[in-house]
């Protein structure tokens, strides 16, 4: 048979450009002169081998300088971008680069320098070298896994551990301007965080990460940073790229734009040297063992802390009556206006309609008042000594005090334990339970209550879904003493008891509490709500259940907002009351570095009698 010419070798019969295989020539000459020297290689070796939280290794200078510039050109000229944010994620993201062999040779001619790049990263010399280092065992050449990513002020990516599949080392290729060489001040380096072992009651150990970071590495051009992918020990997040102050210019950092081709290398694919028959299952089972078998749950803070403060007392019309004791308690913390019989009748049939209710201005003006300095303070000096913080952080991170056992309440209120008379004294009471009661219709069982300072550039909740079989009822007084967090968007209808308004979110901080709802679709090959191949983040399967869809894409609004069932921007003496029922999940976005002031709230869950709940108690 006549052979091909090169020309036609690397065309296929319909016209697009096969893959070419690199000889190990070729592949070298796409990397820094001296890269492959043994002397080098056992320098990263070693130096992975030493590393901590967990190994990992930077190689700087790693691509040939000429070749890295035009695969930036390239990227710049050529490449669209389309802005994603999820609960877990506000990013710029491109098409998966494994698509790369699926355009026409017009497209092609557009980007040959990125294809010459991604040839070389999973050419056979490349992959030996990384394998070395990290001691990864084979690593496929077939399948290529890789997408540009871009990060602008605002843009950060929340804690996960990439375990997704066949995945077996996960890495990072800066592409920053080199005419602006990043620092480390402007924020979005790759963080790793520790583990802590845990000794089960059968002798195993339990991995559980912590929540704080102990290695920063900050993005730099032309560097690759990588690590062996290892369910419940390879977390890591990427920081926000914080924006510029007021003094500074674009001039000066050209935008801080941090441009990153990120990527795996994963287990060898049938066909290929290497390839092991259920390889890939006896990776998932490790990370199914050591999420759920292990029972990590156990080990998260804060635990729900359940206290019943006993039973209300119904009248002969059936409804809970507020005793003349439970309203003089009532009216030292709650505006008196929402213990008019008239305003809980209006705000019980506003949340009959919608099973959600916002109602402003809660606590009375002399709480409110010495509640906001005591707060305002507290921002200034950053005191809060007796709280702990939220882990594990792939799942949530705040500090938080738990409700403590409920005492009578105090005669007098003094600035400096007012949010702790809120928190251990007003929503565990009864006459608490029973307004809730009288404004929601339900018949309330026991309580977990919980103040919570989400502080800025650090702390968020990833969503999670509620699977009880009954609904909870749910509440959050907002006490974030700062602005300009959208709250403007609350202040509607001035003398409505009951308005429900969905306020519109400052987008650039975030802050704010959503509810969604959940995947309907059980069918087990799904990537739970997220296409992976297209969003690139590596943050996985992180939960049993649906993860939440994308509720903004490209800055537009409409279908992508579908999924958002309830949401409260970060606000100031505001409750919200929302019935949460099984699937719904929920979450609190990531507070950004360029918020005012840290979000605070106090939350509250209760417990629903259900039917049969109801008929024992009244036998």
């Amino acid at each position: 048979m006549k052979r091909k010419n090169d020309a036609q070798a690397n065309v296929s019969v319909n016209g697009r450009a096969k893959r070419r295989q690199l000889s190990e020539e070729e592949a070298r000459d796409s990397f820094r002169t001296g890269l492959f020297e043994d002397k080098i290689l056992t320098d990263y070796t070693s130096q992975y081998a030493s590393s901590s939280p967990y190994k990992h290794a930077v190689i700087r200078d790693l691509i040939a300088p000429i070749l890295l510039r035009s695969v930036r050109d390239e990227i710049r000229a050529n490449i669209s971008f389309t802005p994603k944010e999820t609960d877990i994620y506000k990013i710029h993201q491109s098409g998966d680069l494994a698509n790369l062999d699926g355009l026409d040779e017009k497209s092609l001619k557009l980007l040959p320098s990125l294809v010459t790049l991604r040839d070389a990263l999973y050419s056979a010399p490349f992959r030996r070298y990384i394998s070395t280092i990290a001691g990864a065992g084979p690593l496929s050449g077939s399948k290529t896994d890789m997408a540009v990513n871009v990060y602008t002020p605002g843009c950060h990516l929340l804690c996960h551990d990439d375990v997704i599949g066949s995945r077996r080392v996960s890495y990072i290729l800066y592409l920053t301007a080199p005419e602006h060489p990043w620092k480390a001040e402007w924020g979005g380096a790759l963080r790793l965080y520790p583990t802590e072992k845990m000794q089960e009651a059968d002798g195993r150990e339990m991995k559980v990460p912590q929540a704080e970071f102990s290695k920063v590495i900050p993005p730099a051009w032309n560097q690759m940073s990588f690590f062996a992918v290892q369910p419940g020990e390879s977390f890591h997040d990427v920081e926000e790229v914080y924006a510029r102050k007021a003094a500074e210019s674009e001039e000066d950092d050209g935008g801080r734009i941090r441009m990153a081709i990120s990527g795996w290398y994963h287990i060898p694919q049938e066909g290929e040297e290497g390839y092991e028959e259920g390889a890939v299952e006896k990776q998932q089972e490790r990370s199914s063992l050591a999420q759920l078998q292990g029972k990590a749950e156990k080990y998260d803070l804060p635990q729900a802390d359940w206290k019943d403060c006993g039973s209300a007392e119904t009248g002969e019309d059936g409804d809970v009556d507020l005793t003349e004791e439970d309203l003089t308690f009532l009216v030292k913390y709650v505006n008196p206006r929402y213990l008019m019989p008239e305003t809980v009748e209006a705000v019980s049939a506003g949340f009959a309609e919608e099973c959600s209710l916002i109602l402003g201005e809660f606590l009375n003006n002399k709480v409110a008042g010495a509640l906001k300095a005591a707060l305002s303070g507290i921002e200034d000096s950053q005191q809060l000594s007796d709280w702990q913080t939220a882990r594990p952080p792939h799942k949530h991170r705040f500090v938080y005090r738990k409700a403590g056992s409920h005492t009578e309440p105090n005669e007098s209120i003094d600035n400096t334990t007012l949010l702790n008379q809120v928190i251990d004294d007003l929503f565990p009471s009864l006459a608490f339970k029973k307004w809730l009661s009288l404004v929601t219709g339900l018949t309330l069982k026991e309580s977990n209550v919980l103040a919570r300072r989400f502080r800025k550039s650090l702390d968020y909740t990833l969503a999670t879904s509620y699977e009880e079989s009954e609904p909870q009822l749910e509440l959050c007084l907002g006490i974030t003493p700062t602005t300009g967090w959208g709250e403007d968007a609350l202040a509607t209808h001035d003398n409505d008891d009951t308005a429900s308004v969905q306020g519109e979110q400052e987008a650039t901080v975030g802050g704010y509490e959503m509810y969604m709802a959940g995947d309907d679709d059980d069918d087990a090959g799904s990537d739970h709500g997220v296409d992976i191949p297209s969003t690139h983040t590596g943050a996985g399967k992180r939960r049993e259940k649906a993860d939440p869809a994308v509720y903004k894409a490209g800055g537009g609004s409409g279908a992508e907002d579908e999924g958002v069932l309830f949401s409260m921007p970060a606000c100031w003496n505001t409750l919200s009351i929302v019935l949460r029922d099984k699937g719904v999940l929920k979450f609190v976005k990531y507070v950004s570095h360029s918020a005012k002031g840290d979000r605070w709230d106090v939350i509250g869950e209760w417990k629903v009698a259900d039917d049969e709940d109801i008929e024992a108690e009244e036998e």
